[in-house]
């Protein structure tokens, strides 16, 4: 019912996570992320807290590989649960209990691990890991290439409805949180249609809430 990306680039430093699934807000429940710190998708039967509790071992010193460990050992249900995360370092690991929906797979490589449940294939992560890897630019046009490749070779074994990708840089919150949140046409091309809105905008909305005087205009009725 779900597949995604956790993933570092490895230029900038920033995190980002990418998501999609048949069921409605997928991104809301499944995609976490903190600067300096990692990323980290929950899904399968999802459990949301533990994208924050990843995070919270993360920030702390763990890898993303015992940050997957602790949680698996702690959590309610581990075996229900699908965890990716991405550390500061680049390092990823995956955990996927024994009662994963469906077909599931997962793949990784250093800055960047996938996985899903009910797929159409078990080739699906790899796809969009080796996406992810000969992508250019930035994060957020490498995790939309990643998407599309999972698509491509099969998706979900039904149709999807939501997605969303959430971005981290060096402030302390998201520079992006899109979310297409339900749709009857693809919400990984709507996910890109609104990234295409908001990339170039991106740097500016950073500024405007950092120093405002400084910031260029707003571009809305009434701006001078």
């Amino acid at each position: 019912m779900t597949f995604s990306l956790v993933a570092r680039c490895a230029q900038t430093g920033m995190f980002g996570v990418a998501v999609t699934s048949s069921s409605p807000c997928v991104a809301a429940r499944c995609a976490y992320a903190r600067a300096g710190t990692g990323a980290v998708a929950s899904q399968n039967v999802t459990d949301p807290t533990l994208g924050t509790r990843g995070l919270d071992l993360m920030e702390i010193g763990a890898s993303a590989s015992e940050a997957v460990t602790i949680l698996r050992a702690t959590g309610h249900y581990p075996e229900y649960r699908q965890v990716l995360a991405v550390d500061k370092n680049g390092a990823t690991a995956i955990g996927s209990g024994s009662e994963i929906l469906g077909t599931w797979a997962q793949a990784s490589a250093p800055n960047v691990a996938a996985a899903g449940n009910l797929l159409a294939n078990t080739d699906i992560p790899q796809a969009i890991v080796d996406a992810y890897l000969i992508a250019t630019g930035h994060i957020g046009d490498r995790l939309i290439a990643a998407m599309r490749a999972g698509l491509a070779a099969g998706g979900e074994a039904g149709p999807i409805r939501s997605a969303g990708m959430r971005l981290v840089d060096k402030v302390p919150w998201p520079v992006a949180d899109i979310r297409v949140d339900w749709t009857e046409e693809c919400p990984i091309e709507g996910l890109a249609s609104v990234w295409a809105v908001y990339k170039p905008q991106l740097e500016d909305y950073v500024t405007r809430a950092l120093n405002p005087e400084t910031a260029p205009s707003y571009g809305v009725p009434g701006d001078e």
